[in-house]
C-alpha cells in the first residue's frame, strides 16, 4: 500500500474556515509547517511554529503577492520523487526540502464572477500559485498528500488522527482525483468568464456534484444527476426524485413561470394535462384537474401561490408523485404528509440556465432556452372578425401551455382554462381531432373556446375542424405560403385569429 508517513506540509488557503482543527492536528504530529502570506499569518496568531515560504526560497513575494510559491525549492520539494534515485540527489544538491501534504483552498473565482465583480477584480482572483500546487501534489501521488478545499479536510483529518498522519497509495490516488476535478472545474469556469461571447467554438462544461438516481429511465438504464438541486429546492417530505421526476420538475417549472397571475398546473410525461389560472388558488386546482383527470393520476403539480389547508385537502384526494410550490400553510403540510412517498418540493428563488445542451448522436447541442413569450401587443389580428379584451386573455394564456407542450400540439382553452390538448403528434390534425376529442370524454364544451398551435397551418383543415368544434378563436405563429386560406376560411365563418410571429416546437 506503500503508506508514507507525513513529515513536512505546505499551506497555503485563502478562505481559513475549518483550518485551526487541521493546524493543531498537524502540530501535534511535529509536522513542519510552511506556509504564505495570510495563511502564515493566521497561523502564527494561533501559537503554531511556521517557516514563512520566503524564508524556504530566500525570495520575497513579488507583484502585489501574484508570486509567492512558484519557485524550485517549494515545487522540486513537492515533485521530487522519492524513489528515484536523481531526483534525491536533486534534493541534497539544491538543498530542498521534501514536502509531504500540500493543502490549499483556491481564490475564489466563480463566487467573485456570481458577485458582479469588475473585470479587473474577477482577474486578480484567478488563482495561478495554488491551482500549480495543487497539481504538482496531485501529479506526484505515490509520494504526496494532496488537500485541494476544504471539503477534504476532513478526510486529512482522519488520516491525522486514525492513522497518525500515515497515508496510503488508494488514499492519496482519491484525493489526487479530487485535486483534478477540482483544477479542471476551475479552469473551465475561467475559460467560459473569458470566452463569453463565444470566440473559441467548443463546448466546455464542469457541472459538480452528482447524485446517482435509482435508475434512468427505465429500471434497466443507469441514470445519474449532475447539478445542485439544493439551490432550487428544499425537499420537504418523499422519497428519493427519479430521472423522470426530474424531466417533469423542470418542464413544470419552465410553464409556470410563464404566469403573474395564480395558477395551478398539472403535467404528465413533460405536458401539461391541466392548468387553470384564478384568483382562488382551490378554484384554480379544481378547474386544472377538471381538465383531464385521468391523466392528473400519478402527474406532477405545481402552483405559483401559497398552498393553504383547503387546496391541500382537495388535492390529497389524488394520488400524485409530486407537489412544487413557493410556500406551504403549516396545516396544508400536515395534510400533505400523510402519505410517505409522496414528494413535497418547497421552491427557492434562484434563477433557471438560459442555455440548454444535450447529447445528440456523438457530440452535443447547445441553444438558448426558449426564454419568449408573445404579450397581447405581439398578436397581430389578420382576420376581419377581432378578438375582444377577454378574447386576449385567453389567447396568451393558450399561448403560454401551447410553447410548453410537446410538438405538434395543439391547445384548447376558454376562461383561463385548459379544456384539452393534443401532443406530440406526427400531424397537427392528429393534434387538433385528439384535443377535441379529449375534450368530449370530460364534457367539457368548446364553443367560444380558443385554440393555440406551436406552429402554422400549412393548410386550412385544421381551422375547419376547429369551427365544426365549435372554436372560434385562433391563435399561431403565421408563416405559410397558404396562410390566406386558413384566414379566408375564419372570415368567411367568423372566425377571429391572430398571428404571433412566433414559433414554439419543442423535442
Amino acid at each position: 500500500m506503500n503508506e508514507i508517513k507525513i513529515k513536512s506540509a505546505l499551506v497555503s488557503v485563502f478562505n481559513k474556515e475549518n483550518l485551526e482543527e487541521l493546524l493543531y492536528k498537524l502540530r501535534e504530529l511535529e509536522v513542519k509547517i510552511i506556509s504564505t502570506g495570510g495563511t502564515r499569518e493566521f497561523i502564527e496568531k494561533l501559537g503554531i511554529p511556521v517557516t514563512s515560504v520566503d524564508e524556504l526560497t530566500g525570495y520575497p513575494s513579488i507583484l502585489g503577492g501574484r508570486v509567492k510559491t512558484l519557485h524550485p525549492k517549494v515545487f522540486g520539494g513537492i515533485l521530487a520523487r522519492r524513489d528515484v534515485e536523481s531526483d534525491n540527489k536533486d534534493l541534497q544538491k539544491y538543498e530542498i526540502q521534501g514536502i509531504d501534504l500540500v493543502v490549499v483552498d483556491l481564490y475564489p473565482f466563480e463566487e467573485t464572477v456570481a458577485a458582479g465583480a469588475s473585470d479587473d477584480e474577477i482577474i486578480e482572483k484567478i488563482d495561478i500559485g495554488g491551482i500549480s500546487l495543487i497539481r504538482a501534489a496531485a501529479k506526484n501521488w505515490k509520494d504526496v498528500v494532496i488537500i485541494p478545499s476544504r471539503e477534504q479536510y476532513a478526510f486529512l483529518l482522519e488520516i491525522l488522527g486514525k492513522q497518525k498522519g500515515i497515508s496510503n497509495t488508494d488514499q492519496r490516488k482519491k484525493l489526487a482525483i479530487e485535486a483534478f476535478h477540482i483544477t479542471s472545474h476551475y479552469d473551465t469556469a475561467i475559460f467560459n468568464y473569458l470566452n463569453a461571447t463565444g470566440h473559441k467554438e467548443v463546448f466546455k462544461k464542469s457541472v459538480a456534484p452528482a447524485k446517482q438516481l435509482r435508475y434512468g429511465e427505465n429500471p434497466h438504464q443507469r441514470g445519474t444527476f449532475y447539478g445542485s438541486f439544493n439551490q432550487l429546492f428544499d425537499q420537504l417530505h418523499g422519497k428519493e426524485i427519479s430521472y423522470n421526476n426530474l424531466l417533469d420538475i423542470e418542464a413544470a417549472l419552465y410553464l409556470i413561470d410563464e404566469f403573474t397571475e395564480t395558477t395551478f398546473a398539472i403535467l404528465k410525461h413533460n405536458n401539461a394535462c391541466g392548468v387553470a389560472s384564478r384568483p382562488d388558488l382551490t378554484e384554480a386546482w379544481k378547474l386544472a384537474l377538471a381538465g383531464d383527470p385521468a391523466s392528473a393520476f400519478g402527474g406532477i403539480l405545481i402552483t405559483n401561490g401559497t398552498v393553504d389547508k383547503l387546496t391541500a385537502t382537495e388535492i390529497d384526494k389524488l394520488f400524485f408523485e409530486v407537489i412544487i410550490a413557493p410556500n406551504y400553510n403549516f396545516e396544508a403540510l400536515e395534510v400533505l404528509k400523510k402519505k410517505k412517498n409522496r414528494i413535497i418540493l418547497l421552491r427557492k428563488k434562484a434563477p433557471l440556465p438560459v442555455i440548454q445542451f444535450r447529447s445528440l448522436l456523438n457530440g452535443v447541442v447547445e441553444q438558448d432556452r426558449d426564454i419568449r413569450m408573445e404579450s397581447r401587443d405581439d398578436m397581430q389580428p389578420v382576420t376581419k372578425k377581432v378578438p375582444s379584451d377577454a378574447d386576449y386573455a385567453d389567447l396568451v394564456f393558450a399561448n403560454k401551455v401551447v410553447k410548453n407542450s410537446k410538438s405538434n400540439t395543439i391547445v384548447l382553452a376558454r376562461n383561463r382554462q385548459l379544456l384539452a390538448s393534443g401532443v406530440g403528434q406526427t400531424s397537427r390534425v392528429d393534434a387538433l381531432k385528439q384535443a377535441i376529442e379529449k375534450a368530449g370524454i370530460y364534457g367539457l364544451q368548446l364553443n367560444g373556446a380558443v385554440m393555440a398551435s406551436d406552429a402554422f397551418f400549412p393548410f386550412p383543415d385544421c381551422v375547419e375542424i376547429a369551427d365544426h368544434a365549435g372554436i372560434s378563436l385562433v391563435v399561431q405563429p403565421g408563416g405559410s405560403v397558404r396562410d390566406q386560406e386558413s384566414i379566408d376560411y375564419c372570415d368567411q365563418h367568423d372566425m377571429a385569429m391572430v398571428f404571433t410571429g412566433v414559433r414554439h416546437f419543442k423535442h
